[in-house]
């Protein structure tokens, strides 16, 4: 893996220490080992691109050996993760920048690991009261020792069918599928349990796929329009997420007033009961009586062409470099 991805300046100088706006310099963590490579890719040069057009003086490196000797020798104001899977979102490498006392846009370690963990997540939520379907968590080596069949016949006595199966860590929807008969049920764990240890089986809950860019410019965190997800299989799966033609966005989502503003305070209460800061997108499902269900929280959202944080800063009427901008100024001014 190479150490500098693209337009490393090389420049030794030292911020100052409470920098302008306009003279921040960030630096741009992209790439990484998880299955997300080249999604996180995408997202870190768009990033790159908007923080450029917005006057913001920006570099883009990945995650690798040469990270840590990197920023020793030339510490940028403020870093943006666009790193998914593992590295960006379940805390370590928000814990290394700690370390080095490099500020960071978006969450602490400790909010990125429990947010990175889908049932300890949801159980907060559920501590919270925020509506979130029903699940079971299972371990692979539970699913093994006390025998699949059993341990499927219990879940779907318990949950009731169809459920959604997916990785306990992880995103982009990989490992993850919809099974509405219990005979699909086994090949589902199998290809889940190929991206994590341990798998969620959450109740299918049926309705309008949504989500909600939650942001904090300063003045609190606020819900963005809600974009809706319309897959044409049926499934926002890792296909339909990012392959051209295969997933219809409406932004904002064709919700009811009042549900609307319901989706959002959702979104918004899901954020701050999870301790983030800054930034995350909420993903929900808004059934039939236009209730909200939370299936999981992002702290690291795909900042890709095809992505729904940039959908939703646009159809807020937002540029996307000003608040990337925004955020790292604020970032910036955390530096211990």
């Amino acid at each position: 893996m190479p150490a500098s991805l693209t337009d490393q300046s090389g420049s030794t100088s030292s911020p100052s220490p409470a920098p302008a706006v306009g003279e921040l310099r960030v630096l741009v963590l992209a790439g990484g080992l998880s299955y997300e490579r080249e999604v996180s890719l995408k997202s870190g040069r768009r990033v790159l691109d908007a923080l450029r057009a917005a006057g913001v003086e920006a570099d883009l490196r990945d995650a690798d050996v040469a990270l840590l000797p990197a920023l020793a020798a030339d510490p940028p104001d403020a870093v943006v993760i666009a790193l998914h899977g593992a590295t960006g979102e379940d805390g370590s490498l928000r814990g290394v920048l700690d370390l080095c006392g490099i500020p960071y846009v978006g969450c602490d370690a400790r909010s990125a690991r429990l947010a990175w963990d889908k049932p300890s997540a949801k159980t907060v939520l559920r501590e919270a009261g925020i509506p979130t379907p029903d699940w079971v968590a299972l371990p692979h080596d539970r699913f093994s020792e006390l025998g699949a069949v059993a341990v499927l016949d219990r879940i779907v006595d318990r949950i009731g069918l169809p459920v959604m199966v997916k990785p306990a860590q992880g995103g982009s929807g990989l490992g993850a599928a919809v099974v509405r008969d219990a005979a699909a049920l086994p090949a589902a764990m199998v290809g889940c349990f190929a991206y994590d240890s341990t798998a969620l089986v959450e109740r299918y809950v049926p309705g309008m796929d949504v989500a909600v860019t939650v942001i904090d410019l300063g003045d609190g965190p606020r819900a963005l329009p809600a974009v809706e997800i319309v897959p044409r299989n049926g499934v926002y799966d890792y296909a339909a997420r990012y392959t051209a033609g295969r997933t219809t966005w409406h932004a904002p989502a064709r919700l009811a007033d009042e549900a609307a503003a319901r989706v959002a305070e959702v979104a918004v209460a899901a954020h701050t009961a999870l301790g983030l800061r800054d930034l995350s997108r909420v993903d929900l499902i808004v059934d039939d009586s236009g209730q909200p269900h939370v299936l999981e929280v992002n702290v690291s959202p795909g900042m890709t062409e095809t992505s729904l944080l940039p959908l939703a800063v646009q159809a807020a009427g937002l540029d996307f470099g000003r608040v990337l901008e925004e955020l790292v100024a604020q970032a910036a001014g955390r530096r211990p």
